[in-house]
């Protein structure tokens, strides 16, 4: 089972992931997990991924996809994984496309967590609020100014492989404004007729 997640930042993708990987017994495979491995392991993408963060610069697609495709050749990944912040564009996704299609293999779903914006705000507030109660720090990350940019690069560059998994027929919608339980409980359905 191949199960690629979708939802803009705040939707509950991580929680949910963590849920599916542990509940189908499948990795949850993040990009930037997957970048940290390969320059520990020092494998030849690893190399080229340590150098251009080195100079400060981005890793390219090429190098993202290609940690992908070294890290689902491993054995845990046999049986499936689950894919956390890739693709993250079209070109992405036409590369998963090929790097699945060189090794027999296809995606069996794309889960799209459908939430209000408006609503994530209101979650993004709360979530600080309680950390501020339990005398926990804030996140740096966690305020509404970053919290909106980082849902503009979503509306731009994420969401628009919604239309292209609905027109392949793996794209599956979730109501992501539902308890947490209710959440998984729908993915699990889904996931068992994939």
């Amino acid at each position: 089972m191949i199960v690629v997640f979708l939802g803009p930042p705040g939707a509950g993708k991580g929680t949910q992931a963590a849920y599916i990987s542990a509940k189908r017994d499948i990795p949850q495979l993040s990009t930037g997990d997957m970048l940290r491995a390969a320059i520990a392991a020092g494998s030849d993408v690893g190399r080229q991924a340590k150098a251009i963060i080195d100079r400060g610069d981005l890793v390219s697609d090429e190098i993202v996809a290609g940690i992908v495709s070294e890290r689902i050749d491993m054995s845990d990944c046999e049986s499936g994984f689950l894919l956390d912040g890739f693709p993250r564009t079209i070109e992405q996704a036409h590369m998963l496309d090929r790097i699945l299609a060189g090794k027999g293999r296809d995606i069996s779903c794309v889960l799209e967590l459908v939430v209000d914006e408006g609503a994530l705000v209101d979650r993004l507030n709360s979530r600080i609020s309680e950390a501020k109660a339990r005398g926990d720090e804030v996140r740096s990350d966690d305020n509404v100014e970053t919290f909106q940019k980082r849902l503009g690069v979503y509306q731009e560059q994420t969401a628009p492989l919604v239309p292209f998994y609905e027109a392949k027929g793996v794209l599956k919608k979730i109501d992501g404004m539902q308890p947490v339980e209710a959440v998984s409980a729908d993915i699990d359905r889904i996931l068992d007729e994939c």
